[in-house]
C-alpha cells in the first residue's frame, strides 16, 4: 500500500502528526501510529495523556532555563554546585551530555539555540541577555562556552565573548578534545569530559 493512499482519514491524519517531527520518515511514522493501533486502550490513553502533561506542565528553570519539574531546576537548587562556575550550552541535551561526563559541578546557563542568520536566529532570539546580567551582577568567577565547534557555535562563542568581556570574568572554551564541526550532544563522555577539564582561555 502507498504511504499516500489511507484506507481511513484518521490513520492518514495521525501519521501526518508523527512524521512532523525531525527525523522521523512517513514509513517510521506509519509503523508507530499501527503499534498504537494494536495496544491496549488504557496504553494509548496513557501515551496521549503523558504528551499532554509534558506540554501544559512542563517548568524552564528561572535561573538557567534548562527545563525542570519546578520553577528552579535542581541544579541550580543544588547548595553543592559551584556557583561561581557557569557552563553556557545550546540547549537540555547538552546539559545533560556534560552533566554525563561527572567532570562538573558549577551552574549553567541554556541558550535554547545558536545564532544563525541563514535561519534567521540573532542574539535577540536567545536567552543573552539573561546571561549578561547574571555576569553583571558580579559573583562570576568564570563562563564555560560549551558550544558546537560549528560555524554558528564559533559565531555565538565570538558574540558572547564580545557581550562579556567587558567585565571581570574569566571567559574558556572546551579543549580541542572536541573535533571541529562536532555537535556536543554527540560527543563521547570521556572525550567531553576531558574537554571540559582541560579547557582553556577564549581566544579571538
Amino acid at each position: 500500500m502507498s504511504y499516500t493512499e489511507f484506507p481511513s482519514r484518521l490513520l492518514e491524519n495521525a501519521v501526518n502528526e508523527f512524521a512532523s517531527l525531525p527525523g522521523i520518515g512517513r514509513k517510521t511514522a506509519f509503523r508507530l501510529v499501527m503499534n498504537l493501533l494494536r495496544r491496549e486502550p488504557e496504553e494509548v490513553k496513557r501515551f496521549g495523556e503523558t504528551l499532554l502533561k509534558l506540554h501544559e506542565a512542563i517548568h524552564y528553570c528561572k535561573i538557567c532555563h534548562n527545563i525542570s519539574d519546578t520553577e528552579i531546576c535542581s541544579i541550580c537548587s543544588d547548595e553543592k554546585r559551584e556557583r561561581s562556575l557557569i557552563c553556557v550550552v545550546e540547549n537540555i541535551q547538552d546539559v545533560m551530555a556534560v552533566e554525563n561526563t561527572r567532570q562538573y559541578r558549577g551552574l549553567y546557563h541554556v541558550l535554547g539555540g545558536l545564532i544563525s542568520p541563514v535561519d534567521g536566529i540573532g542574539p535577540s532570539d536567545l536567552k543573552i541577555s539573561s546571561l549578561e546580567e547574571k555576569v553583571k551582577a558580579g559573583g562570576i568567577g568564570e563562563i564555560i562556552l560549551a558550544l558546537s565547534t560549528t560555524m554558528e557555535g564559533d559565531t555565538t562563542n565570538y558574540y558572547l565573548y564580545k557581550k562579556l568581556s567587558q567585565y571581570d570574568t574569566l571567559i574558556t572554551t572546551l579543549a580541542r578534545g572536541v573535533a571541529i564541526g562536532d555537535e556536543l550532544e554527540y560527543t563521547d563522555e570521556i572525550t567531553l569530559g576531558r574537554a571540559i577539564k582541560n579547557r582553556n582561555p577564549y581566544q579571538q
